[in-house]
């Protein structure tokens, strides 16, 4: 194929993501009130399903009781006459764009097919579907965790008395797309491992060598998030090291593989 026609290819791809992001968008729209009302706010009402949980961990260990608040200090409010109707729109656009991820992957995988081996094109199903659970369990752990202390820690943080939180929406909804997204993309690391040691950008000693700074990373990003107690820390921390040491032995497993095919010629 010539230049041309990997232009046009990809601007189908992009033509045909974007109509499966509409069409996913429209079906979001379709249950916003539902979505409103039992998934985005759900995390600014106590009875959340992570503070019950965190709240009887507390209760049992002596800990921060703050999960345990009968109802937090803060107040949600729209500031502009189309700040509803606006926050509803691009909120079922963020719920498009995550739910039309798998079909997504699968327009960049037929992409970049050609350019793969016969071996490789037949893992494609097992690409989709690992990068999607991938992706989808970052977005969950980003909702049921990290939204819920970071809503705890600042909806309750506090410079004086005088000050009140009258949050705007657009500030609300900005913390949750840009956490829970992140958090998805977070979560295919040994995904973007698995290709950058395959094509030999990254190996298992360079992860290995720079694992104590990660650790550093990932226990501030932790301690940023989270009640200044342990076990909150540690629910954070545990999942993100899991994901860099399984991204270590994806890398060692790629770099094996490259020196074997290398000393077969």
């Amino acid at each position: 194929m010539s230049f041309l026609d990997h232009l046009e290819e990809l601007r189908w791809l992009l033509v045909r993501s974007s109509i499966a992001i509409v069409i996913c968008a429209c079906v979001a729209f379709t249950f916003s009130s539902y979505i409103f009302e039992n998934i985005i706010f759900a995390p600014t009402k106590t009875d959340f399903f992570t503070y019950r949980v965190f709240c009887d961990i507390a209760t049992k260990y002596d800990l921060d009781k703050s999960f345990c608040a009968a109802k937090f200090p803060f107040s949600l409010q729209s500031r502009t006459m189309d700040g509803q109707f606006s926050t509803d729109i691009w909120t079922s656009v963020t719920a498009g764009i995550i739910l039309a991820f798998p079909f997504i992957l699968w327009e960049f995988w037929k992409f970049i097919r050609p350019a793969l081996y016969d071996k490789e094109r037949k893992n494609a199903v097992g690409f989709i579907l690992s990068t999607s659970l991938l992706f989808f369990l970052g977005v969950l752990f980003g909702y049921y965790l990290i939204m819920p202390l970071s809503i705890n820690f600042l909806g309750n943080y506090q410079i004086s008395t005088v000050v009140e939180n009258n949050i705007d929406i657009d500030s609300y909804l900005s913390l949750i797309k840009t956490t829970v997204i992140s958090c998805g993309l977070v979560f295919e690391m040994p995904i973007i491992i698995f290709f950058l040691a395959k094509i030999g950008l990254v190996t298992a000693e360079f992860l290995r060598k720079y694992r104590k700074y990660s650790l550093v990373i990932i226990l501030i990003i932790a301690a940023i998030v989270t009640p200044p107690d342990v076990v909150s820390q540690l629910i954070v921390t545990i999942p993100l090291m899991i994901l860099y040491e399984v991204s270590i032995l994806i890398a060692a497993r790629m770099n094996k593989r490259k020196l074997k095919e290398e000393a077969n010629g």
